[in-house]
């Protein structure tokens, strides 16, 4: 007690620093709460971040899909791969430019949009189905430039009768042998021409399909 009342004035010195001491604790509970603040703010905005990366994605998606369609239009009509030999000619570099951007784009392609959330696997898409789309845009202009004037005199001939000649095996109001003859012909004209994809083979004959099976009929012999 004596020391305490001759040292009555080291009160004030210890008020200070215990006040300084509570100041700096609550200013270091400030810092914690905006810390959590700027910790949910920053965990709200991947989410948005991540949730406008999934519309773009769709939107990527959504591109390529038109392109395949465009690309389509060429695979599923003979009629229209004759007019425009270019598109499936493999020996064309603007073809394998396209056939390679194609494959490129499909192969980064996501499942869904919400498989592709990585920043450098959503700009390498969008990268790729950029390139398919040009490169086919430009294989397409190509193509319609220089149409059949590759092609010799006599080719062009054939490949005019061709185109015919498919016409009329697409058509229904002919008969089955007419469509079959006509069809079977075609090919022998396209024969060292053009190179038709098996997608193309396989979407016309599914229009003639009867025809093509249909066959004569086995002679029956009845014994007597």
């Amino acid at each position: 007690m004596e020391f305490l009342s001759d040292k009555w004035w080291m009160v004030f010195p210890l008020m200070a620093f215990a006040g300084r001491w509570a100041g700096g604790w609550r200013r270091a509970g400030e810092r914690r709460h905006r810390r959590r603040v700027e910790l949910y703010e920053l965990k709200n905005q991947a989410l948005e971040a991540e949730k406008a990366s999934a519309a773009e994605v769709q939107a990527l998606m959504a591109t390529h899909d038109a392109t395949n369609r465009r690309w389509l239009e060429y695979e599923l009509d003979v009629g229209k791969l004759i007019d425009f030999p270019l598109m499936t000619d493999v020996r064309e570099p603007l073809t394998v430019a396209f056939l390679r951007a194609k494959r490129d784009a499909d192969g980064q392609r996501p499942v869904s949009p919400g498989d592709l959330r990585s920043a450098s696997g959503l700009e390498a898409y969008r990268q790729a189905v950029n390139n398919y789309a040009v490169a086919l845009d430009v294989a397409e202009r190509e193509a319609r430039r220089i149409r059949d004037s590759r092609f010799s005199g006599p080719e062009r001939e054939r490949l005019a009768t061709a185109r015919k000649l498919l016409m009329l095996a697409e058509d229904q109001a002919a008969t089955p042998a007419e469509r079959q003859a006509a069809y079977k012909r075609a090919r022998r004209e396209l024969d060292g021409l053009i190179v038709l994809p098996d997608v193309t083979l396989a979407a016309l004959e599914g229009k003639i399909a009867p025809e093509l099976d249909a066959g004569p009929r086995p002679a029956q012999f009845h014994q007597g």
